[in-house]
């Protein structure tokens, strides 16, 4: 099978952020066509009227970048993960796969997902497949559409392992950047009281309230930029969204939090780590929990004493 080209176009101006998001999502680097300064590039190697006619035509003001994907690497989760960091950045672009644009994926996606097994006592199903769970599983039936968040994505699975560490039974919990509503979801199944999730796309809002519905949860979703605007605490909040981030909603948690509250960041690619710990730490939380899994990290944390 051929991998799989995900191409991000922008503008030039945008290059630098979008492809810093890019990388975030991309194990084996990126390549980057920018044609911006062509002219002065061919001049230093040769006469510029031996420049391919070709690319001349190239667009000077649109860079697109290349992240090549995996056969069994499911693009889905890379292109709504891009989409909604470039979109939360104020950055236009357009986004294609194997020339498949992602409009198209509207029925296509549906292709790469399956139950999955996160532990004993979860376990996620596509709302279009059948799933046999253990006696001792709870199943999140999910269907995620274009929202990020599906259990495929070491970011979300490592947020949920240590969800499921840290929840108890009627333990309250807010989801930032609550994607499809996975989390949030998956507290209430494991017990949780009251439950809320934020995030700043209306389309994500929207899949998650689909989703807390089709598993019978009463949870309130809506629409915000991290946690602006929340005054009450709560017992675990979780935030799988990027490393920038987590350190700019950093100073809000502690205002979210009591003594005993427990925080779950996750999204953190691993070369960051420590500075996420760091900023976590001058905010005026403890990391006591890190869990890795292919180059990717998420950390537990408590209000430090």
């Amino acid at each position: 099978m051929d991998w799989t080209d995900l191409t991000i176009t922008v503008s030039i101006k945008d290059l630098d952020e979008a492809s810093a998001i890019a990388q975030m999502v991309s194990g084996s680097g990126i390549y980057i066509e920018d044609y911006s300064d062509l002219e002065q590039g061919t001049l230093e190697i040769a006469h510029i009227d031996l420049i391919d006619e070709d690319l001349i035509k190239k667009d000077r003001d649109k860079a697109i970048i290349h992240l090549y994907l995996p056969p069994d690497y499911s693009p889905a989760e890379p292109i709504t993960f891009i989409g909604n960091r470039l979109e939360s950045c104020g950055i236009e672009f357009e986004i294609a796969t194997g020339g498949v644009k992602e409009e198209n994926w509207s029925t296509a996606w549906k292709n790469y997902y399956h139950p999955i097994e996160l532990s004993d006592k979860l376990a996620i199903c596509p709302s279009w497949e059948q799933f046999a769970p253990k006696p001792t599983q709870k199943v999140i039936r999910l269907d995620p559409g274009m929202a990020f968040g599906t259990g495929t994505h070491e970011t979300t699975r490592l947020c949920l392992k240590l969800l499921e560490a840290n929840m108890s039974e009627g333990m309250s919990m807010l989801d930032v950047g609550c994607g499809s509503g996975i989390l949030a979801i998956c507290a209430k199944l494991l017990g949780s009281g009251r439950t809320m999730g934020v995030d700043i796309d209306p389309v994500a809002v929207r899949t998650a309230n689909e989703n807390a519905e089709l598993n019978g949860c009463d949870i309130e979703f809506y629409c915000g930029d991290l946690a602006t605007g929340i005054k009450e605490q709560f017992d675990v909040i979780c935030a799988n969204i990027v490393a920038d981030a987590i350190l700019r909603l950093a100073k809000d948690l502690p205002h979210l939090m009591h003594d005993n509250s427990v925080c779950v960041v996750s999204g953190i690619i691993d070369t960051r780590k420590e500075e996420v710990e760091e900023g976590l730490r001058a905010a005026g939380l403890e990391p006591f929990t890190v869990e890795l899994q292919n180059g990717w990290a998420a950390i537990a944390c408590k209000k430090a004493v």
